[in-house]
């Protein structure tokens, strides 16, 4: 045991306050100077963390206080980062369920809560933002005891203790009726409730490998928390590779603590630390260093299966390789490879075609980040739509089904009821709160993909939504996932207002006047359920005659420009986005109008 360090996760569902609420630790741990700027969510390193609000890579920082070390991890709140969390939780000895006063445990609530519980950890409950208006801090105490009670939390853990405040403001107390003053409350909590971690000092070094860093000067940096000994720069050690227990002798070059927002190197790793250390040419997460040429690997915890796959390949359009700096196949392979030694929860494999790659990951969102990060290093790729991982179970064809919540105003049920009949959802539950009502259904995955845009339209945007992996089930049949068909371009050129004002009356428009073009591009959506063909880069004859259509342009609406995400889940079967680090285009797969038209009259006659 080190009686001076205490090793925390902070769990929570996304946009709970979870980030805010580790800068509120960091500054009255004293990590920031007197002067210093502080900058919000500082722990949401990445830009698409920063973007989109979200935790997406979990990471790690220490606290002192009262000359104890706290190591706090922020972990990702969303399903699809699930591999993340699984790490975090193997460096921690107990975890801070943070809960929204008003919106109560969540579906990644539960997901990540049950893995804390599976592992054992000890559990400190917030209700955060109870300024909130309409906040209900004393219902939501309760709804995470019927929660705790739900996943067969142990004794200890149920009578896990609680406090409320709001982590924007600063403060956390006991009781709803104490003094509103700082943080002190839950640092006292934190270091009388959650254990030491378990460390045998006076073995030989050994630490599991729970993440992995990258440091430009010195490579590799594997990151862990120390089990048992301690290290020292220039020592000895071993790695036991777990996929394929083979052992390889290394020397520590650099040891790495975190403190704040910042690494320090350190002399020596200590029993019971989270620590960097460095000196591996080749390491990956699972992977066990030991100072015992003779010792075990330590186990590690098997990442949840992915169930859903795309392929990523070259870009083959006629305006490739114009705005990428990476366009080739290797290239696009060595990035994905790349992204699997530190990214557990990916799967990376070659597929009968040349210059594609079939990815597999936990759901489309996951996916949708890793390509948004390539896009933005340079890469320039094509992307599929999201399909099902299936499984043959007793010699049944199923599929992975998933819990469904959607919080929707009053009004907008009947439409929802719609779009879960449409994807064959079973609702399962209803439940009516103050101005909205909560749907909740269980759904193929297959179900879910491109649904939140059918959400966002139906409700205005008013709409939530989140959802949980159930189990794999019986196949469901076909599905209607989209209900519209595509505006298809039929000649390559350069759009012109003139053109997409007589397109516009035939549906929405993704493209604007002045864009680039090509034969197969997708300009727009056709509200019914089939393609058309038209001329985006027609212009209007020039005569003598003054047209009456003299300001047509005014009368041109706005694209709607689709977000990679969304542009992944809208596309079918038959199409592709095209991304590139200036554009995000959808397109056929098979670019020729007559080409498209006899393969699929050659599909009806089979």
């Amino acid at each position: 045991m080190n009686e001076n360090i205490r090793n925390i996760a902070i769990i929570a569902h996304v946009d709970h306050g979870k980030t805010t609420l580790v800068d509120k630790l960091l500054a009255e741990g004293g990590i920031y100077r007197a002067n210093q700027k502080v900058e919000e969510r500082a722990m949401d390193s990445m830009d698409l963390e920063k973007e989109k609000g979200i935790t997406i890579k979990a990471k790690n920082t220490s606290i002192h206080w009262q000359d104890k070390t706290i190591n706090i991890v922020d972990t990702p709140g969303h399903a699809d980062f699930g591999g993340e969390v699984e790490r975090a939780l193997r460096m921690v000895d107990g975890v801070i369920l943070l809960v929204d006063a008003y919106e109560g445990p969540q579906a990644q609530t539960r997901f990540v809560l049950r893995k804390a519980l599976a592992h054992g950890l000890k559990v400190i409950i917030v209700i955060n933002k109870i300024d909130r208006e309409n906040a209900r801090p004393l219902e939501m105490y309760e709804k995470v005891l019927e929660l705790l009670m739900e996943l067969d939390a142990t004794e200890e853990q149920f009578d896990a203790p609680v406090l409320y405040g709001s982590a924007r403001d600063g403060y956390m107390v006991r009781d709803l009726e104490d003094e509103r003053r700082g943080m002190a409350p839950l640092f006292e909590t934190i270091l009388a409730h959650i254990p030491p971690p378990f460390a045998r000092i006076n073995t030989p070094f050994h630490m599991l490998v729970s993440n992995v860093d990258w440091n430009d000067y010195v490579g590799r940096i594997a990151v862990g928390k120390v089990l048992g000994g301690s290290a020292e720069v220039g020592d000895t050690v071993f790695v036991i590779r777990h996929r394929d227990g083979q052992r390889i002798r290394a020397k520590v070059t650099k040891i790495f603590e975190y403190t704040g927002l910042s690494t320090t190197e350190s002399p020596r790793a200590i029993a019971g630390n989270i620590v960097g250390i460095s000196g591996f040419e080749d390491i990956d997460i699972g992977d066990t260093i030991t100072a015992d040429e003779n010792g075990h690997a330590l186990p590690f915890t098997e990442i949840d299966p992915p169930t859903l796959e795309m392929q990523i390949r070259v870009n083959d359009g006629p305006l490739a390789g114009r705005e990428g700096k990476y366009v080739t196949s290797r290239q696009i392979r060595d990035r994905l490879m790349r992204e699997t030694k530190t990214n557990v929860s990916i799967e990376v494999h070659d597929s009968d075609t040349a210059g594609a790659f079939t990815v597999r990951a936990r759901g489309a969102m996951q996916i949708a980040v890793l390509v948004e990060t390539m896009r933005r290093e340079g890469y320039e790729l094509l992307v599929s739509r999201p399909e099902v991982i299936e499984k043959t179970i007793d010699g049944k064809r199923c599929e992975p089904y998933e819990t469904l919540w959607v919080e929707v105003p009053d009004e907008c049920v009947g439409a929802i009821m719609q779009i879960l009949a449409n994807r064959k959802g079973q609702v399962t539950n209803m439940q009516k709160l103050q101005t909205t009502t909560m749907i909740e259904a269980t759904i193929t995955t297959r179900g879910l993909i491109g649904m939140e845009f059918d959400v966002i339209n139906a409700t205005s945007g008013r709409g939530i939504m989140s959802h949980l992996f159930k189990e794999y089930g019986p196949y469901a049949g076909e599905l209607l996932t989209r209900t519209t068909g595509t505006i298809v371009a039929t000649e390559a050129g350069t759009t012109t207002t003139y053109a997409l004002v007589a397109i516009q009356e035939r549906g929405k428009l993704f493209v604007g006047p002045g864009e680039e073009i090509y034969e197969g591009m997708i300009l727009g959506e056709n509200p019914r359920a089939e393609d058309i063909i038209c001329n985006g880069v027609r212009e209007k004859k020039l005569t003598n005659f003054r047209s009456q259509g003299e300001g047509v342009a005014e009368g041109l609406t706005p694209p709607i420009r689709l977000s990679l995400e969304r542009a992944i889940e809208y596309i079918a079967p038959d199409e592709f986005v095209e991304v590139t680090p200036a554009n995000i285009r959808l397109r056929k797969r098979v670019l020729n109008n007559t080409q498209r038209q006899r393969l699929r009259k050659a599909a009806a006659q089979k």
